[in-house]
């Protein structure tokens, strides 16, 4: 996909600024992105890809696997560019309907739900931090399987350990350390991994 010439001299900027010799050529393009839609450069010192992230996400793309993100932000930033390449199908947790479970607020109850129904799907979770601790305790229990987690809720208590315990799982994932994140920074991820993953296997989609 080609990019509007606007951004693509905003990320030619972008280049000039970050340390292109921390990571590969496609995590650079997801830092890129992240980097474009929040203006902070110090995401090149916190975000973190388990070593088979961006394969595993690429290819789960390609399958059309189901996309389950946390918020509706994060569901409506990342809709326009799946519906021009996938179409992966999204669901969102905090739009489920499910009944009240005492103790998980609305959006853990209701990944946790999606979860149940698509284990092996793309999670996305740019915003709550008890969806993130709701897929961590399923993953641990060895409840699910997903192909990729994208998790970059900002976040203040137990933020380090809750990303530690994701990183101790075997599962791919895509975070951002500290405090720093959120549905924006999720988005910049999702919609530069699906150029990627596009760039990769478009040309070998039937429709």
């Amino acid at each position: 996909m080609e990019l509007p010439v606007i951004q693509a001299q905003n990320l030619a900027l972008i280049d000039q600024e970050i340390e292109t010799n921390r990571l590969g050529a496609a995590q650079l393009e997801i830092l890129r992105r992240i980097i474009y839609e929040t203006g902070d450069f110090e995401y090149q010192f916190l975000l973190r890809f388990s070593e088979k992230a961006l394969a595993s996400g690429a290819a789960a793309l390609a399958a059309r696997s189901t996309i389950i993100v946390d918020v509706p932000m994060v569901q409506a930033g990342i809709i326009n560019e799946l519906q021009k390449t996938f179409a992966n199908a999204v669901y969102c947790g905090t739009e489920t309907i499910t009944r009240p479970q005492k103790g998980k607020t609305k959006a853990e109850w209701g990944i946790q739900t999606l979860a149940s129904r698509y284990p092996e799907a793309i999670f996305v979770v740019g915003q709550s931090q008890s969806a993130l601790h709701g897929l961590v305790e399923l993953i641990e229990e060895k409840d699910i399987n997903p192909a990729l987690i994208i998790g970059t809720p900002a976040t203040f208590m137990d933020a380090d350990v809750l990303k530690e315990r994701l990183k101790d799982t075997e599962v791919p994932y895509i975070t951002i350390d500290g405090t720093k994140g959120g549905a924006v920074a999720a988005v910049a991820i999702v919609n530069g991994l699906v150029s990627l993953a596009w760039q990769a296997y478009g040309q070998h989609i039937n429709y």
